[in-house]
């Protein structure tokens, strides 16, 4: 039986991922797990025990092969085939979630926009065709495995979520800000973009504080 990798390093393999094809693209056959450590913002023995999990090893004084370790840690994220995703919500966001070409880039394919206004069920926006809620058990086992993308209101995330859940999803990435509801096997990762930006705001006023302590020193001494 494989060991279990962790949530931390599952929430790291994304950046070394990124990190690796960077490198591919600049040409680079092997990397250290130094190299890759600071490229990805994180310690070398993080890496090298993140890696591990993989069964990538890599070879003392050369390092890692980029390409095949770019290979080990697409297969374990479920990169390697042809990933669906069904956005919930046709709204400003859903469209340009739609519209963002980095899903393809990953391996991820966006399957359908499901939304309940009338004006936009039966049409298509950005490529992607949109469906009324009726047609979410259709859309998932048409789909099996696909990521729900929530894009709506909070008011009715739940709603949504549960109508997902209930067709089979079991992987969901939330950006209303909300705090969700699901039962155990179904995985949700929040994106709350006024959260992060409260989290950003605080740590500027730190700096202005800061900034201005300083000023007041000067000026003082």
């Amino acid at each position: 039986m494989s060991t279990p990798v962790p949530e931390a390093t599952v929430a790291r393999l994304p950046i070394y991922l990124r990190s690796l094809r960077e490198l591919a693209e600049m040409g680079v056959k092997t990397v250290s797990s130094n190299r890759l450590a600071e490229l990805s913002g994180v310690n070398a023995a993080k890496v090298r025990k993140d890696l591990s999990y993989l069964g990538s090893y890599g070879v003392r004084g050369v390092g890692y092969e980029v390409r095949y370790l770019i290979f080990q840690t697409s297969r374990e994220l479920g990169l390697t085939g042809d990933r669906g995703i069904v956005i919930a919500g046709a709204g400003h966001l859903g469209q340009a979630l739609a519209n963002y070409p980095g899903f393809a880039q990953k391996g991820c394919r966006i399957c359908a926009m499901v939304d309940v206004d009338p004006e936009k069920v039966g049409s298509e926006l950005g490529g992607v065709p949109v469906v009324g809620p009726d047609r979410v058990p259709e859309v998932m086992d048409q789909n099996p495995g696909a990521i729900v993308v929530v894009a709506t209101p909070a008011a009715v995330a739940q709603e949504v979520v549960d109508r997902f859940v209930a067709a089979g999803a079991h992987s969901i990435l939330n950006f209303a800000p909300v705090v969700l509801s699901v039962p155990e096997g179904v995985a949700v990762r929040q994106v709350d973009m006024a959260l992060e930006l409260q989290v950003l705001s605080f740590y500027a006023e730190q700096g202005e504080r800061s900034a201005s302590a300083r000023r007041v020193q000067s000026v003082g001494s």
